[in-house]
This record gives structure tokens, sequence and C-alpha cells, in this order.
């Protein structure tokens, strides 16, 4: 013979109005101290979310007059954003340098080579010169000008290893912590050095004679 149980007191259930009241009023206390009450809403989507952060997209235009305008006025903007970064690229702001101009040791680096005059400036010049002599139908000023050519040559790299060596005992004793090599350095000497000063980027911001 089966015999019937009896509920507990605790679970028995309330039929009071007022009881339910509470119960709506405090869901916590019916589902314990780790419940947390739904939102009553979907969670939305990152893409739906972000559209919201920014705001309503706008309208599209009504014919092509205002496609135009439109047009016309974002060009605007870009060439202006353009010659902003253009700027402060020249200006020499790590935010828009290229990234193997960023950072004080490249800066100091480019300090010291622009406070110089260089033989190796004159490469640029030098090769445009060869260039012209070799398609020049001369053979006399071809004889003369390969010894003299290569002379130059020969002194510029010279004095690009010393300028490397150089930059690297400086940048050493300024910034003993950096972790540039002085391969590294040398060579960014050497070709901060071999650009013609006007063209330089970043612009240099010391005159040659400047004591750095």
């Amino acid at each position: 013979m089966r015999f019937l149980r009896q509920r507990p007191a605790d679970s028995t259930i309330s039929t009071d109005p007022a009881d339910a009241e509470v119960e709506n009023a405090n869901p916590e206390r019916v589902a314990g101290k780790g419940f947390t009450p739904g939102k009553g809403r979907p969670t939305p989507k990152r893409r739906d979310a972000q559209v919201s952060r920014r705001g309503p997209a706008p309208a599209p235009p009504r014919n092509q007059r205002e496609a135009m305008r439109r047009s016309r006025g974002d060009k605007e903007q870009r060439r202006q954003e353009a010659a902003l970064r253009r700027e402060r690229m020249a200006a020499g702001d790590d935010k828009y340098v290229l990234p193997r101009d960023k950072g004080p040791v490249r800066a100091f680096v480019r300090d010291l080579v622009d406070s110089r005059r260089h033989l190796v400036g004159l490469f640029m010049p030098l090769a445009l010169v060869v260039l012209v002599v070799m398609i020049a139908p001369m053979p006399a000023l071809q004889y003369y000008a390969a010894p003299v050519t290569m002379m130059i040559l020969v002194a510029m790299v010279i004095e690009g290893v010393f300028l490397g060596r150089l930059v690297t005992n400086r940048v050493r004793a300024k910034f003993p912590d950096t972790t540039d090599r002085g391969l590294s350095l040398g060579w960014y000497a050497f070709v901060r050095a071999s650009q013609i000063r006007r063209l330089r980027l970043p612009k240099p911001r010391t005159k040659p004679g400047d004591v750095i």
C-alpha cells in the first residue's frame, strides 16, 4: 500500500494576490542571490550596435546634382586630410611619419646628419651628370669622366662609413638603452645624407653648422 507524502510547508504555492505582487517586485528574493533578471529584449548584433552609435545613415541623394555636390564635398575633405598628413609628416610628427622615421633616436640621427654638409649629398646630381656624359657622343669626355666618377664614389663610400660610426657612437652616448643596431643607424644616416636637402622628409630642423 502506497502512502501519500505531504508537501513541505515552504514549497506550498501561495494563492494570495498580495504575495504574488511581492514576488513580482522582488524577483531576486524568489530566485536567489545569483539570479540576474532579464533585460526584457534581445541582445542587439554588433553591426546594429555600431550603426546606432554612429547615428542614422544619411539619406540617399535625391538627384544627380545633389550626388555630385556630395562627391565634391567628400573629395575636398579627403584633400584637406591628405594635406594635413603631409604637413605633419614634414614636421616630423610621430603619428604621421613612416615607421622607419619614428622615435627620438631617429629624430636625433636626422638632426645630426642635417647639421653637417656631406659629400654623399652629391650622389644624385653626380648620377645625373654621369648619365648625361654616357649619352653624349663625346668619347674624350667619357674617357676622363669615368675615373673621376669612380674616385668620387669611393670618397662617398669612405665618408658614409665614417658617418655611420659617428652617428652610432653619438646615439649610444645619448640613448644607452636603445635597441637599434649600429648597421641600421649607419644606413639610415647614409640614406638621409645622400638625399638633396630640400627633398628630405621629414624636413630638416637644423642648419649646417648647428651644434647637436
